[in-house]
């Protein structure tokens, strides 16, 4: 049984002055792909604790289809947009499943 899903880890470097701006946008960005896009199973976000302005994500998406289709959305585009001159750095990886899980617990 192949692997459909898309997992993408990203590495971003963000203007210092610009990263309280940009932790509203990403928080954004990611409620909204969460909410309306049924493809978009993960996205996690981590700021570095030493280098605040050093994010790393997890992106985690149903097929190749459910990540174009993420692409093309309006508030994903909104987001590039008004991050763009925000962001110093970054860097893609393609990635494949090992382990993907989760709890249902909450904490």
């Amino acid at each position: 049984m192949t692997d459909s899903r898309v997992i993408r880890m990203a590495e971003i470097e963000i203007d210092p002055r610009a990263l309280d701006d940009y932790k509203r946008l990403l928080a954004e960005e990611i409620d909204l792909s969460l909410e309306r896009e049924p493809g978009v199973l993960q996205l996690e976000a981590a700021s570095l604790r030493d280098a605040p302005h050093l994010f790393r994500l997890l992106e985690v998406y149903a097929s190749p289809e459910a990540y174009q289709a993420h692409l093309k959305t309006e508030h994903f585009l909104a987001y590039k947009a008004a991050t763009a001159a925000m962001v110093v750095s970054l860097r893609l990886i393609e990635a494949d499943a090992l382990r993907i899980g989760n709890s249902s617990r909450k904490s």
